[in-house]
C-alpha cells in the first residue's frame, strides 16, 4: 500500500508498525521450519520480482528479508514508524478525519488503511489447567528461542499449518515429542525444490522470463479454484494423490488410520509436506488423538483420557482470523466498533470497505483470503481499488467515501450464494468459518474474477461527501496512513 501511495505521487502518509521491524507474518513467525506454501514466484509482489529465492517455496527469513529490501528499494523507511502501535481509531464526524491513538502519541488522518493482516495474533485452547502448567508453554508465533527443547519430553498441540512444519524440524532434537490431534488433515507431496543458479542467472538477464513462471504457476493454481470453488468433486485427482501419499509414507495400519482425514478434501487448508509423515514415525514420537482436554500439573490430558508427563507444551492452535482484536480498536461513525458493527461475522464490501466507517479500508478484509492461491494478488487488488477511491475524492472535492449499506449488503449476498457451492461448504469445522457458521474468511470464486470487481469504483456503491465548512480544507491531495 505504502509503495502505491508513493508511485501515485501521494506523500502525506505513516506506517505504523508495532513491531521492531517489518515483515508482519514473517517477522513474527519464526519458529522451526517456518516457510511459505504458496511458490516463491507468485507469493511475492507483481512490481518487485525477486531473481534470488533459493528455493521455490521460500523459507521465513528469505520472504522477511525481500520485504526489507522493498522497504528500502521503494524509499518506505522515512514513512516508517516502529515500535508504535495502534491502540485506537476513532472517526471524527465534525473533523471528518480519523483520530488515532498509539502507545507513542496521536495522530489525525483523512483515510486510515488496515493492513493488519490475519496470522499474527495467536489463538490459545481455553484448556482448564494450563495456567498451572509448571513448564514452558507458547505459542509457535510466539517461539520461546531461548528455550532449549534439547533432550526433553514436548508436548505439540495441533496438526494444521504450522504444526506440520515445526513438528519434523524439532523431532531430531527433543527427546520425546507427543503430537495432539485433533483432526487429521489431508497432507499432500511437497514439490518445493532448490532454484539453480542457471535459473537466477535467466532471471536476472531476463525478467520477462520470470514473469512468465510466474504466470504459470498462477494459472496452475487457479485451475484448483475450480475444485474448491466449484465442484468439489474435481479434487478427486488431489484426493488420490494424498491418499497414495499417506500409504506411501506411513506403513503401520493403525497410524494409517489416526492419520486419515475423515471429511472432503479442501474443506480445511490442504498441507504440503515430505517430512511429516515419516517424523510421525519416528521412535521418539507418539501421536495422540481427541485434541486437548486439560492439564494436569506437568500433565497433558488427551480427549481420549491419555496422559502424558511432560517439560514443554508448544501450541501449533492457529490464529484469530474470524475474530481480529483491531475490530474492537476502531470506531466508526456513531461510535460503533468494527466488532459491534459484525456481530460475530466480518462483512464489507469487496472486502475493503465497511459501511458506517468512513474513509477506512482493509486490506485482507473479510472474504478476501484464499484456499488455492497467493492471497497477495488479492492484496494488490485491494490496493487498486483503494487507490480508484482516492483518485474519486480527489476529482469530486470530497472529503469523505463511505460505502453504502445497500452496495455492502449486495456483495455480501453474493458472496454467501457463491459459498453454498463451495467445498467449504460440505461440514467440516474450519479456522474459515466464523462463531455464527458463516464462512467469513474466503474468497468463493477465481481470483481473476475478484480484481475484475475491484478494478472498478463504482460511485454508486459509496457516498462521497465534501467537507464540512468546519472541516480544516486541506489542497493536500488524500493521505493514507497504513497501519500494520
Amino acid at each position: 500500500m505504502a509503495a502505491a501511495l508513493k508511485r501515485t505521487g501521494r506523500h502525506d502518509f505513516v506506517v505504523l508498525e508495532r513491531g521492531p521491524d517489518i515483515g508482519g507474518t514473517w517477522h513474527w513467525n519464526t519458529y522451526p521450519g517456518c516457510a511459505c506454501d504458496v511458490p516463491s514466484h507468485l507469493y511475492s509482489f507483481s512490481f518487485a520480482p525477486n531473481p534470488e529465492w533459493s528455493q521455490t517455496y521460500s523459507p521465513q527469513p528469505e520472504i522477511r528479508a525481500y520485504l526489507q529490501r522493498c522497504a528500502d528499494a521503494f524509499g518506505l523507511r522515512a514513512h516508517l514508524r516502529l515500535r508504535q502501535a495502534m491502540t485506537s481509531a476513532a472517526w471524527d464526524e465534525d473533523a471528518q478525519r480519523w483520530r488515532i491513538a498509539t502507545d507513542r502519541g496521536a495522530l489525525r488522518a483523512r483515510v486510515l488503511v488496515s493492513g493488519v493482516g490475519a496470522l499474527t495474533e495467536p489463538r490459545l485452547p481455553d484448556v482448564p489447567g494450563l495456567e498451572g502448567f509448571p513448564g514452558p508453554a507458547f505459542h509457535c508465533v510466539q517461539w520461546a528461542h531461548d528455550v532449549d527443547l534439547s533432550g526433553r519430553r514436548v508436548a505439540a498441540i495441533g496438526t494444521g499449518a504450522s504444526a506440520i512444519q515445526f513438528v519434523p524440524a524439532i523431532q531430531p532434537r527433543v527427546g520425546r515429542l507427543h503430537v495432539v490431534q485433533r483432526t487429521a488433515p489431508w497432507v499432500v507431496p511437497h514439490s518445493s525444490r532448490p532454484i539453480t543458479d542457471l535459473e537466477r542467472r535467466l532471471y536476472r538477464a531476463l525478467p520477462a522470463l520470470q514473469r512468465l513462471v510466474r504466470g504459470g504457476v498462477y494459472a496452475a493454481r487457479e485451475a484448483l479454484a475450480l475444485g474448491f470453488t466449484k465442484d468439489p468433486r474435481l479434487l478427486g485427482v488431489l484426493e488420490t494423490l494424498a491418499r497414495r501419499h499417506r500409504e506411501r509414507q506411513v506403513s503401520d495400519p493403525r497410524l494409517r488410520e489416526l492419520v486419515t482425514p475423515a471429511y472432503a478434501m479442501g474443506c480445511k487448508r490442504i498441507l504440503p509436506s515430505n517430512h511429516w509423515y515419516p517424523a510421525l514415525q519416528e521412535p521418539n514420537v507418539e501421536l495422540l488423538v481427541g485434541g486437548l482436554r486439560e492439564v494436569r500439573g506437568s500433565s497433558i490430558v488427551t480427549g481420549d483420557g491419555e496422559q502424558r508427563e511432560v517439560d514443554a507444551i508448544v501450541f501449533g492452535t492457529g490464529f484469530r482470523v474470524t475474530d481480529p482484536p483491531v475490530a474492537r480498536l476502531v470506531r466508526g461513525r456513531g461510535g460503533h466498533t468494527l466488532a459491534e458493527a459484525w456481530a460475530g461475522s466480518m462483512r464489507a464490501y469487496l472486502g475493503t470497505s465497511v459501511a458506517g466507517f468512513p474513509n477506512l479500508f482493509l486490506l485482507l478484509g473479510p472474504n478476501t483470503g484464499l484456499g488455492h492461491s497467493s492471497v497477495v494478488y488479492m492484496i494488490e487488488s485491494q490496493i487498486a481499488h483503494v487507490l480508484r477511491a482516492l483518485r474519486a475524492m480527489d476529482a469530486r472535492g470530497a472529503a469523505v467515501a463511505e460505502v453504502r449499506p445497500a452496495a455492502q449488503q449486495r456483495f455480501v449476498a453474493f458472496v454467501d450464494d457463491r459459498m453454498r457451492h463451495t467445498v467449504w461448504s460440505t461440514g467440516c469445522t474450519s479456522w474459515y468459518i466464523d462463531g455464527t457458521g458463516r464462512n467469513s474468511t474466503l474468497w468463493p470464486d477465481f481470483t481473476f474474477r475478484f480484481r475484475r470487481r475491484a478494478a472498478r469504483f463504482d460511485p454508486s456503491a459509496y457516498e462521497l461527501r465534501a467537507a464540512r465548512p468546519s472541516a480544516p480544507a486541506g489542497a493536500k491531495p488524500v493521505g493514507a496512513p497504513a497501519v500494520g
